[in-house]
């Protein structure tokens, strides 16, 4: 058996189709499990990432990650987004030892998503007002809560973007 092929796998298991991903949410719920929840596009893994996605998931048993589609990136970010596409951020996430599960969405929003699944937990990162954070109505009706997780600051995927196209230098050395 191949190493590279066994991670490959393992990470595939993980990453689920939008209806695979709520059934399993419901059946982790089932069982007792505390499920925690996020959104985002995820474009450009840094070490705010995967600092926040860390102290998400150490808020419950289970993390599912939402991520938008290459489509709704660039409605939110703009035409030259994302810079990965949503198959490889997918694989990309799913990677990470903090992550469960991960699937993909195409709405504007994660709303419908997070009223599928209801969560116990809904985290979003502090950036967001607390009314601004969408599919809180929804996850505190259902007797859950929502987390505001501080953001880690001095990262940022736009502002590496930007680094990029200006050709700054990185204030660390490769």
């Amino acid at each position: 058996m191949q190493v590279g092929s066994a991670q490959s796998t393992g990470r595939r298991r993980k990453v689920l189709s939008l209806d695979e991903a709520v059934d399993r949410v419901h059946e982790l719920k089932r069982q007792g499990e505390r499920v925690v929840f996020t959104n985002g596009c995820f474009d450009l893994i840094h070490p705010g990432h995967t600092r926040y996605l860390e102290a998400a998931r150490a808020l419950g048993d289970v993390l599912v990650v939402a991520v938008n589609s290459d489509r709704t990136v660039r409605l939110l970010k703009g035409p030259g987004r994302p810079v990965i596409p949503e198959a490889e951020r997918m694989e990309m996430l799913a990677a990470l030892r903090a992550v469960d599960y991960v699937t993909v969405f195409d709405d504007p929003t994660p709303r419908e998503v997070i009223a599928r699944m209801l969560p116990q937990i809904l985290v979003k990162g502090a950036d967001w007002g607390p009314n601004a954070i969408v599919g809180r109505e929804e996850v505190e009706a259902a007797g859950g809560e929502v987390v505001s997780m501080p953001v880690a600051e001095g990262f940022s995927t736009s502002a590496i973007i930007e680094k990029v196209r200006t050709g700054q230098q990185s204030t660390v050395d490769s």
